[in-house]
């Protein structure tokens, strides 16, 4: 592909894309009780065509969470980025003067989840390098996902349950949130995991969103009495939930179960108890569980998840972001770009070493960020300090 114009050749393969994944050139319409409905009128997506008067490399390692050139290379368009009656998906592909580029992409996020972008991805790939269809092929049955025909909520969902006084508290921080990562490689999470009972067992994902909850939780210095939550979003594709959806289903079939605590109890306690909360509430998912959510939607009317001193965060680490090969060879960088208020994303990335590991942004107020980048510090201090020693 040297000398090509990926923005020719990535337009060219999204027109070819959208004939299989149709639905995204359509726009969402709001019917009774708030569903939401896709108008097929073929109106299409928005694409924006670029060029940066700089080198792809001198942006380092800028282009990783939080992004600071986000704003740039993915242009918001004025009047795009509503739900009802607005383009489903935005692209924007950035030159630079290296010869090396960008692709922005911007969804709305009721129509796909990670699982669903990863099979537009694959099939824009294979489309643009000469495919003639996707290797797996598009399928929208979102009936598989619908509410019962009585619809019953049977258990229970704090991730939807709404404090006043604490969403407004954490809503007059908003416009004043900073965003800094955070990276956790093999000698982080052994750190971690040594904070940890060793009858304790649990995965390392578990270990970090467990570590994340409780360091935050400290830096935001609460009262002991309030309420944290820590919501978890979960694909239900596995086959522990026992749904058997087609493997070119790509709408979204996830959960968020959300774990909740004082926060007194949460800061003074080991690391292993905020560990064995997320591991329960995980041994409680089941199929009826996801059930009771999709009847809750339909209940409630599309409820928000609440924003009650609320941590939410998505293991994007699998997702393939990084790996999307359009002709030119993978990307130097691949995976959501920022977090999102009290949202936060796990993304794939190697460290200055070349070590593969797990990136995480946050959302916090500047106090607040300035004692968690302490807690990091504090903890993970001495790690290079060991392994000179054990080197010598």
């Amino acid at each position: 592909m040297k000398g090509k114009d990926p923005a020719k050749f990535i337009k060219h393969g999204l027109s070819k894309t959208l004939v299989f994944y149709y639905p995204l050139a359509g726009r969402l319409i709001e019917g009774p009780n708030k569903k939401l409905m896709v108008n097929c009128n073929n109106e299409g997506i928005m694409f924006i065509e670029a060029d940066a008067n700089v080198e792809l490399d001198k942006l380092g390692d800028s282009i990783k969470p939080p992004c600071p050139y986000l704003d740039l290379l993915l242009h918001n368009v004025s009047g795009s980025d509503g739900i009802i009656g607005c383009p489903l998906l935005l692209v924007q592909v950035t030159r630079f003067t290296c010869a090396g580029f960008a692709v922005g992409f911007r969804l709305n996020h009721t129509m796909m989840d990670a699982y669903g972008i990863k099979m537009f991805l694959n099939a824009l790939s294979e489309l643009i390098q000469g495919a003639s269809t996707p290797s797996i092929l598009p399928v929208w049955q979102r009936h598989l996902l619908s509410a019962r025909s009585t619809p019953c909520i049977t258990c229970i969902h704090h991730e939807f349950d709404e404090q006043i006084e604490s969403k407004i508290a954490w809503e007059s921080f908003e416009d004043k949130l900073i965003q800094q990562s955070f990276f956790f490689g093999n000698e982080e999470m052994e750190v971690i995991k040594k904070q940890v009972s060793s009858n304790c067992k649990s995965t390392k994902f578990e270990l970090l969103v467990a570590f994340l909850w409780k360091c935050r939780t400290i830096a935001l210095d609460l009262p002991l009495e309030e309420i944290v939550r820590l919501t978890l979003l979960m694909n239900i594709r596995g086959k522990s939930l026992k749904f058997e959806l087609p493997p070119g289903y790509y709408g979204n079939a996830f959960i968020t179960p959300a774990i909740i605590s004082k926060a007194g109890l949460l800061c003074s306690n080991p690391l292993t108890y905020a560990v064995e909360l997320v591991k329960k509430v995980k041994d409680h998912l089941n199929e009826e569980y996801v059930k009771s959510m999709t009847d809750l939607m339909v209940i409630k009317g599309r409820p928000e998840i609440t924003k009650s001193w609320n941590f939410l965060i998505s293991d994007n680490r699998y997702a393939g972001f990084d790996e999307f090969d359009f002709g030119w060879g993978n990307p130097i960088f691949g995976g959501v770009t920022k977090a999102t208020s009290f949202i936060s994303f796990g993304v794939s990335v190697k460290n200055d070493k070349g070590e593969k590991g797990v990136l995480i942004a946050i959302s916090l107020p500047p106090l607040a960020m300035k004692t968690l980048q302490d807690i990091y510090k504090m903890t993970f201090t001495n790690i290079e300090q060991v392994n000179t020693i054990s080197k010598m």
